[in-house]
């Protein structure tokens, strides 16, 4: 990890050194390839966007707005359902029976006469 540091270290110090030496020798050159790089990079990226396609972002975009809308519209539904229940709630519960129920088992071994598509 030290010697990875100090590899970083010296590589940094040269390219300040050599960015100063750049500066006093020849400001020009350095304004020019300042430029050039900045429109080498605004050319890059705006045929990477042009690339990859806004349009599909556009109908993304579009689909998740119409999403929005209908989860609105469901939580205006709860909403109000909600409030109704509230009332429903005040109403007394009637009280279940204490009659047991059992399960009479049928004919499972007969089988449904179906026709098969």
């Amino acid at each position: 990890m030290h010697v990875r540091n100090s590899i970083v270290g010296v590589i940094f110090l040269l390219a300040v050194i050599g960015f100063g030496a750049l500066i006093f020798t020849n400001p020009a050159s350095l304004m020019k390839q300042i430029i050039f790089a900045g429109l080498l990079i605004l050319a890059v990226s705006f045929i990477y966007r042009m690339w990859s396609g806004k349009k599909s972002n556009v109908k993304e975009q579009r689909n998740f707005i119409k999403a929005a809308r209908r989860s609105k519209r469901r939580l205006k539904k709860r909403q109000t359902l909600g409030k109704s229940t509230v009332q429903v709630r005040n109403k007394p519960i009637r009280k279940k029976s204490d009659v047991q129920l059992t399960v009479i088992e049928g004919k499972k071994g007969k089988k449904k006469n179906r026709a098969i598509f």
